[in-house]
């Protein structure tokens, strides 16, 4: 029922029709601003639900690339502190501090972390294999990459690549469209 809602608040608030140009340069009849559904109340609940239903047992921080991960994995570990689940949050900056504590994390990451790095949409899953990068420098494992919305359908076989499996709460198809990338 959590990804039907989920899906439902998306189709209202975070899916636009007519004639965009993405990142990739690519024109497309659609577009998702996901962060339209992640940053609403109502539907900051639906993304909790729906990722913490997700996670793995063993995990114990999630984050991935700023800005993309940033609602997702915050709301997420907010409404699982409230559930009695201690789950740190985290942002990947896309380039290094070079002053105080340096380094490309901020937040609560520690070596040794089961991490799932997460993402509000992908399309290809690069912002989720530079997380995964920047995670695995910080000493911390991987257990997963988890997307809200997965756009393009080509993630999960480049994250395989790289030794971590991918899932997301709900694709193109959910939404009514075709994958853009695959």
């Amino acid at each position: 029922m959590t990804l039907d809602a989920l899906r439902d608040h998306l189709l209202e608030h975070s899916v636009k029709t007519g004639d965009f140009v993405l990142k990739s340069g690519r024109r497309s009849n659609w577009f998702i601003d996901s962060k339209q559904t992640v940053c609403r109340p109502g539907g900051m609940l639906l993304v909790a639900d729906a990722v913490l239903s997700a996670l793995p047992d063993d995990a114990t921080a999630i984050g991935g690339l700023t800005m993309g991960a940033d609602p997702v994995a915050f709301v997420a570990a907010g409404v699982a502190a409230t559930r009695g689940r201690a789950l740190k949050a985290f942002s990947v900056r896309k380039e290094a501090k070079d002053h105080g504590g340096g380094g490309r994390v901020a937040g609560a990451l520690d070596a040794g972390d089961k991490v799932v790095v997460t993402e509000d949409t992908v399309t290809r899953g690069t912002s989720l294999l530079e997380a995964v990068d920047a995670v695995r420098d910080a000493g911390a494992e991987v257990v997963l990459a988890l997307a809200v919305v997965d756009r393009g359908g080509a993630a999960e076989k480049l994250l395989a690549g790289h030794g971590v499996a991918f899932r997301a709460l709900l694709g193109a198809p959910d939404l009514g469209f075709a994958y853009d990338e695959r």
